[in-house]
């Protein structure tokens, strides 16, 4: 059985499940997700400035997706995603159509302060983030309350990150770099896109 941990953060509403998928079920995801996807190096602007993403990203699904800038056309499904989104529905209750994946080559590979708040998404998202590869630490911090302790997660390969109600709201959560030697990573983001 699952064991779903529920992380101690005011104004959100997030949960974590360790060993979502087994060892062995990961490592052929993972395979399989390195080979099939068409990842893609893509740029967004930065102060003004065009500059390469720090990782590599693919969008599938049903819509099309626009966040810093840059507008994402949907792939359409891959078979092995199309698994997955099944297994994560079935595990958060919840329905997606559309995942955004980041493959993170080394620890250099990173992925800034930000929310998940695009009018697109609705009021209150749900975005369940599954991670397969090397190790990486997830940081959360709030947006306006200063008394309240960032929160750290080491998101290990086959675990499954929830975030939902008004997490988006009220915290930024960062892929940080690291000088440690880290696997290579596959995140993939499952949302529902609403236009």
């Amino acid at each position: 059985m699952q064991k779903t941990q529920k992380l101690y953060m005011p104004d959100a509403e997030v949960s974590y499940i360790a060993h979502f998928l087994s060892g062995e079920e990961s490592d052929a995801y993972f395979r399989k997700l390195m080979e099939q996807v068409s990842w893609q190096q893509e740029s967004i602007k930065l102060f003004g400035k065009l500059q390469p993403m720090p990782r590599l990203t693919a969008w599938y699904g049903d819509k099309g997706y626009t966040y810093s800038g840059l507008h994402n056309r949907p792939q359409p499904w891959l078979p092995v995603l199309q698994e997955l989104k099944r297994k994560v529905e079935l595990a958060s209750g919840h329905t997606f159509n559309s995942v955004l994946l980041n493959l993170y080559r080394t620890g250099q590979n990173s992925m800034g302060w930000h929310s998940d708040d695009e009018a697109a998404l609705g009021q209150e998202p749900v975005i369940a983030s599954l991670s397969l590869g090397g190790e990486r630490k997830f940081r959360f911090r709030h947006k306006t309350r200063k008394d309240i302790e960032p929160v750290n997660v080491t998101l290990n390969h086959g675990s499954l990150l929830l975030m939902q109600g008004p997490t988006q709201h009220h915290w930024l959560h960062q892929v940080p770099k690291t000088a440690r030697a880290v696997e290579p990573r596959i995140n993939l983001t499952f949302r529902n896109v609403n236009v």
